[in-house]
């Protein structure tokens, strides 16, 4: 079988002048050449291997504990769902049992060696992960593969499964905190696929049956739509060699039909408010925004600056006005969602039903900022420093690296996301700035989403925008 390479020939180097501890750097293993001396961090070395069948493999070493990880993505998720709750019900009962083993038999065997395998779905993919000792690869390797393709969607386990789900939703449903970003994508995307809920909602999931699972599963889980990310302690050629051995005979199915998430993207033309009751509720939760931006947007960096200025850490202004000098909250943030083809932004915080007009304004003028003040020099010195402090710790561990590198599978993205970050961070001006907050803020047709006694809040939301009021009991997360 033949098999195409890529290796990447950029080293890691932690940001030690950043004051990061555990500064290490490492040699590129294919080439053995020695690591670059910088202050900035870069993408460590690795290998991209893509097997005859289509299958993408990315291999990194890292020898400095005796642990492997490996990370598996298919690219299937909720945009994906015909059924609410499919795509990550069906990543979920991966482990019910799987190549002919019990779920009770898989977990023994992963518990007596203190290896772990976990599954999950999300809006753009579904994700086998596992940990364990580099000494265990062999015992590990046959289960891991069998999880991801040859589950038995064991009929019992699952009915325990569903039920264990509608529990898990009903209980969520009574944190607003929980829920809310979900009934804001309803809000916000409408009938597109972002609209759905990776969860799915109790009556959805209730009717499920393993065989639509298997042939959802039969359907996305193929060789040319997954990538497999390995970090850790192997040696290179023979991991190379057992990977291919394992996977080589995974043969693909009937052509994949992929929704076109890009097209008919929904255009927010008035504000509009979701006031979701919780009659019992003596807070209100809320979001407010509009759309964001996909994945791969080459001002995503930048953004991230100007976003930890408005609601992205601790000392933010959202932060400060709302909580530190108002008292009306405990926490006030902002964020960029981010998906593979669209995004949302979203100013998040809750205060006492009492308080919730005062919150809300104090909100929206504190956003108003972005426009009416803008920023400063020092402000944007000081944020800064703070992105590029936070960047380096977030890829230091063999499950970081895995993840990032089926991130940049999934959502399209390069090493110069990485290579690159500290550079787009020094470089971003003040005038920049203000040119991302011009084009990527939304200022006005805000959507927001309430969560709270309506009783108490319903003509209040009735200030910000068109009020659509859905009771917190009710299916799903708002009708769409």
């Amino acid at each position: 079988m033949k098999i195409k390479q890529t290796l990447t020939l950029s080293s890691l180097v932690l940001a030690c002048a950043l004051g990061v501890s555990g500064c290490n750097s490492t040699t590129d293993t294919s080439s053995a050449s020695a690591a670059v001396v910088s202050n900035s961090f870069a993408m460590p070395a690795y290998e991209t291997v893509t097997l005859e069948n289509g299958l993408t493999l990315k291999l990194m070493v890292k020898k400095e504990v005796p642990l492997i990880t490996f990370n598996a993505v298919v690219k299937v998720g909720a945009v994906n769902d015909a059924v609410p709750g499919i795509a990550n019900l069906t990543a979920n009962a991966l482990m019910l049992g799987a190549g002919g083993k019990s779920k009770s038999q898989i977990e023994q065997e992963l518990d007596f060696i203190g290896a772990k395998i976990a599954t999950s779905g999300a809006m753009d993919g579904s994700y086998v992960s596992s940990n364990f000792m580099a000494k265990d690869l062999n015992k590990v390797l046959p289960i891991f593969n069998d999880v991801l393709r040859n589950p038995d969607f064991d009929d019992a386990e699952f009915a325990k499964l569903k039920q264990r789900t509608v529990v898990g939703l009903a209980q969520e449903k009574e944190s607003p905190r929980r829920v809310i970003g979900r009934y804001y994508n309803q809000l916000v995307f409408g009938n597109h696929p972002y609209a759905n809920a990776p969860s799915g909602y109790a009556g959805s999931i209730e009717g499920l049956t393993v065989e639509q699972l298997r042939k959802f599963h039969q359907s996305y889980y193929q060789p040319s739509n997954t990538e497999i990310s390995v970090v850790g302690d192997f040696d290179l050629a023979s991991m190379k060699q057992q990977l291919k051995a394992s996977f080589e005979d995974w043969q693909n199915g009937a052509a994949i039909a992929e929704p076109e998430l890009a097209k008919h993207l929904p255009e927010l033309n008035k504000s509009r408010v979701m006031l979701v009751d919780k009659p019992d509720a003596i807070e209100t939760t809320f979001l407010i925004g509009g759309m964001g931006v996909r994945k791969d947007n080459a001002d995503l960096v930048g953004l991230t600056v100007v976003n930890t200025i408005l609601g992205g850490r601790f000392t933010s202004w959202l932060n400060d006005e709302l909580r530190v000098n108002a008292g009306l909250t405990y926490g006030a943030r902002s964020a960029f969602v981010t998906y593979k083809d669209a995004g949302v932004f979203r100013i998040s915080t809750f205060t006492k039903s009492a308080t919730t007009k005062e919150a809300i304004d104090l909100a929206l003028k504190t956003y108003a900022r972005l426009w009416e003040k803008g920023i400063d020099q020092a402000t944007l010195d000081s944020a800064k420093a703070y992105v590029k402090g936070q960047f380096p710790p977030k890829f230091e561990t063999n499950g970081q690296l895995a993840a990032l590198m089926s991130d940049q599978y999934l959502y399209g993205f390069g090493d110069e996301y990485i290579n690159d970050f500290q550079k787009r961070v020094d470089g971003l001006t003040l005038e920049e700035a203000q040119r991302l907050v011009k084009q990527y803020f939304p200022q006005d047709k805000l959507q927001y989403v309430l969560i709270g006694n309506a009783e108490k809040i319903r003509d209040i939301a009735k200030e910000y925008g068109e009020v659509t009021e859905v009771a917190i009991t009710d299916p799903g997360f708002g009708a769409k």
